[in-house]
This record gives structure tokens, C-alpha cells and sequence, in this order.
């Protein structure tokens, strides 16, 4: 099969890979028909998440059709078209009991930290993603939905990592009526944590990034106010003065480790690695909001350390919430709202590729050219 590989920082190509089989009796494979680029897959195409092997093969978030089920997988069957959470979980321990799949204690048990993910390095469990013609799928009695007919594919692609880690990011913000939310990134995880923002009962929605055809992408998708931090003295101060001088109620941190904006943060935590990222968005997220407000983290950041101002937050009082997406536990809201015509995820893509085409798709989205905001692959098998 023809698959995606890393082959270094800044270097992928498509290879050809065996068809993954069935490894342990819940498997399933999975033909792809759809696999999209992240931003969380620049953070390892950019060489900061560390065990990520030569000819791992990328992608976190793909449909497809079922190919082959193992013996004791029930809720499935060869035919069936399907979405696949980007994390994995077994179901049955003590974090997936309890809904936070993205906890799962057995998938990455190398790892105290977090669950297993596709196509996420070894410190992720060292599973192979879906930017390929085929992937396995552990445990697919537990993660895998079935699409809704009706349902496109290039909706249901979007289900299976950013729609419902931006609805979780508005979620954890614990929004309440009339609230002012200010969201930091407008890539498509910040996207939809504003359009959810809106749907939890926001009064206002602010979104900060210095990409202007990115803002005012957003503006239109989510109806939002916006502000290039590049284009003011002082954000900081911008956002105290858009807010009366008391902060925003809740603030979303939808960027993570290779923020912009502060130069020693980028030299400490990006170019000389020193530290988990930089963590310059969770810092200005923390500056902006209200004394007692609400800080949420869907940012990824690298442990074990990270230069955050935790006095600040202490001493404003601050709720901080984060985690990786519990995307098995949104998908039946989610999936309402893209049936009765609320959100349409499909929107945001901006570029369809070919899978052959993936280095380049690569290049173009790290290096934002040509307006990219989310890019999806289509494996040549796709129908």
C-alpha cells in the first residue's frame, strides 16, 4: 500500500508499506477514503516530540470503509463506512469508565502521561495513522462510529479530532450566557472552539492569531471579532481595553507548543528545545482573562517543562482545565449538530490533495501558503 513516512524533521514522502493485518482479535482494518494534515502533525514533522521513528507513518484523523474484523469484533462489519477517534481506548478501564477516552491507561501503558494515539510517535504508543491506503484499528468495539448516512465524508473526517477538540475547548471553558470568550489561534481546532463558543451561549467571541487570511477566515465561518497580535503595540493591553480593563470571562489557548509572539519563548521552547514549547498563547490566555475566570488548554505542549506564569494565575484565581479530546464522548452532540444543518465542518477545508501529493501538502500547510487552513488527503483507492 501506498503510505506516508517520516524520514526526518521537515521530511516526509510516500512509500510503499505492507497492508497492516489483523494483529489481536478486536482489530479491524481499515481502508481509507479520507485522512487530513494537523497542526499537531507540524509539531513532529517539525521534529519537536521525541521517539518519533524513521517510517512512522502520520495521521491522526481519517475515515474509510471497513475492510476485515477480527473474530470477536461485534459491532462492526467489512462494508461498514466509519470514523476513527484519534485516540485510542479500550473501553473498559478506569479513565474510559469514566468518558475520558484521551486517559486510557491501556493503550500507552509505556506512559503515565496519555493515551494511545495514531500516527503520534512512539511516546504515543507507537501506532501507525492513516495518511496511507490502509491502517489498523485496536479495539474497534470501542473507538470507531459508524457514519450517519447522509453524512459526508468530509464532515465525518473533521468529527474524529478538531470539531470535537474545539467543542471540548469551549466546553471545559465552562461558558456561561452572555459570556466573553476569547480564543488564542484561529487554526481549525480555534475555529471550532468559536463557533462553539456560540453554541454554549457566548455573548462575545474574540479570536487572536497574525495570519490575516486566517482571521478573516474565521470571521466569516464563526462570526466573530478579531485582532492581529502582529498589528498592536501591546496584546495584552488591546484585549484588557476590548474588555472594559476586567478580561475576558474565558479563555481558550487553541495553539500549543510553536506559538508566536515572544521571541524567548520561541528560542527556549521551539529553536533550542530547553523546554515543552513555547507556551506564549497559554501565557497571554492567562494574562487575559478575569480575576476568577476560566482558562482552557487544548494546545498540545511537550513535558516535562514549560515556562507558564503560574503566579498569575494563582493569584487571579483562575480555573485551568485541559486535556487531550474525549472524542468518543461529544460524538452523539456532535453528530446531531452536523445533521440538523448547525455546523457544517466540511467548510473549513480549504485544500483536497491526493495522498501522492503528501509532501507537498506538508510543505504548503507548515509554511502557510496559499491560504491553507485544513487539508484533506484522498488515498487513490478512495471512492
Amino acid at each position: 500500500m501506498l503510505a506516508m513516512t517520516y524520514r526526518g524533521p521537515y521530511r516526509v514522502r510516500l512509500d510503499e508499506k505492507p497492508i497492516p493485518q489483523i494483529e489481536h482479535p478486536n482489530d479491524a482494518i481499515i481502508r481509507v477514503t479520507r485522512t487530513c494534515l494537523c497542526g499537531s502533525d507540524l509539531h513532529i514533522y517539525h521534529g519537536l516530540l521525541p521517539d518519533t521513528r524513521i517510517g512512522s507513518t502520520f495521521g491522526h484523523e481519517f475515515v474509510g470503509v471497513v475492510e476485515e474484523v477480527g473474530p470477536t469484533v461485534q459491532s462492526l462489519k467489512p462494508g461498514d463506512r466509519v470514523g476513527v477517534p484519534f485516540n485510542i481506548s479500550c473501553g473498559s478501564c478506569f479513565f474510559c469508565k469514566k468518558s475520558l477516552y484521551g486517559n486510557c491507561e491501556n493503550t500507552n501503558p509505556n506512559s503515565s502521561i496519555g493515551a494511545g494515539f495514531f500516527g503520534y510517535s512512539h511516546t504515543t504508543g507507537g501506532y501507525d495513522g492513516g495518511q496511507a491506503e490502509y491502517v489498523r484499528v485496536p479495539f474497534a468495539d470501542v473507538g470507531p462510529f459508524k457514519i450517519p448516512d447522509g453524512m459526508s465524508e468530509d464532515d465525518a473526517v473533521l468529527l474524529t479530532d478538531v470539531f470535537p477538540t474545539g467543542y471540548q475547548a469551549a466546553e471545559m471553558g465552562d461558558i456561561k450566557a452572555g459570556d466573553t470568550v476569547i480564543v488564542f489561534g484561529a487554526g481549525p481546532v480555534g475555529i471550532f472552539a468559536a463557533k462553539s463558543a456560540w453554541l454554549m451561549g457566548a455573548g462575545r467571541v474574540i479570536v487572536v492569531d497574525q495570519a490575516d487570511y486566517r482571521l478573516e477566515f474565521v470571521q466569516n465561518y464563526a462570526q466573530v471579532e478579531t485582532v492581529n497580535f502582529a498589528q498592536v503595540d501591546d496584546i495584552i493591553m488591546t484585549l484588557k481595553k476590548m474588555t472594559d480593563w476586567r478580561g475576558a470571562d474565558v479563555c481558550i489557548d487553541a495553539v500549543g507548543a510553536e506559538a508566536d509572539g515572544d521571541w524567548l519563548q520561541t528560542l527556549a521552547g521551539v529553536r533550542m528545545k530547553l523546554s515543552g514549547g513555547a507556551t506564549t498563547a497559554l501565557g497571554w490566555a492567562i494574562e487575559s482573562c478575569r480575576k476568577a475566570g476560566n482558562v482552557s488548554i487544548v494546545g498540545v505542549y511537550g513535558p516535562p517543562i514549560n515556562l507558564v506564569p503560574m503566579g498569575t494565575a494563582m493569584n487571579k484565581g483562575l480555573t485551568m482545565r485541559m486535556n487531550q479530546c474525549n472524542v468518543k464522548r461529544y460524538l452523539p452532540r456532535l453528530i446531531e449538530h452536523v445533521m440538523s444543518g448547525r455546523v457544517k465542518p466540511s467548510d473549513i477545508i480549504t485544500h483536497r490533495v491526493p495522498l501522492e501529493e503528501v509532501s507537498d501538502a506538508y510543505h504548503r500547510f507548515s509554511s502557510k501558503l496559499d491560504h491553507c487552513i485544513k487539508t484533506v488527503l484522498i488515498p487513490p483507492k478512495a471512492a
